[in-house]
């Protein structure tokens, strides 16, 4: 699966891809995180902007997914990730997350973070499979702390969560 970086005009098209994701979880009685808006166009293009995203696309260059990551202490977060649901179960994610890996190796990152869902098929157990492993509380860097504190405001708490760790 071919893995680029986000063109500038494409910003529209992630918060598309994500709308569109995020109905999953309206089947599985989370109707909140259905309608979560995704990230504004400018925290999209800062990130673009910062070198820190990039999409999956299909034979017309047309973007199928997207993931969006942030250094934090010395590792690249995983921020967003999000695979179109006419496009799931097909490894395209798992390109995306490889494609970062590879970043990280080449900017010498010791490993790739992320938070999720631990009860969601799709997050944790998904994530797992693909080398992440999840942290103990008392293992979580400030950084990581800060994240699970301005997603515990933002309302994600109503559902456990969990960080995790792939080492590289």
């Amino acid at each position: 699966m071919p893995v680029r970086a986000v063109h500038p005009d494409e910003l529209t098209v992630l918060q598309d891809i994500e709308r569109a994701a995020g109905r999953c979880f309206r089947d599985i009685g989370m109707p909140e995180i259905a309608d979560d808006e995704p990230l504004t166009l400018g925290e999209l293009a800062s990130h673009r902007e910062a070198g820190l995203a990039w999409v999956a696309v299909d034979g017309a260059d047309a973007p199928l997914a997207y993931l969006i990551a942030e250094r934090v202490e010395g590792n690249l977060h995983v921020e967003q990730v999000s695979v179109h649901p006419d496009h799931a179960r097909r490894g395209i994610g798992r390109s995306l997350l490889e494609h970062l890996a590879a970043v990280a190796v080449g900017e010498g990152a010791p490993a790739l973070t992320l938070t999720t869902f631990t009860e969601v098929p799709w997050n944790a157990p998904y994530y797992v499979r693909c080398g992440f492993r999840p942290l103990a509380a008392e293992a979580l860097t400030p950084g990581l702390r800060e994240i699970r504190a301005r997603e515990a405001a933002h309302g994600l708490d109503r559902w456990p969560r969990v960080c995790m760790r792939r080492d590289l």
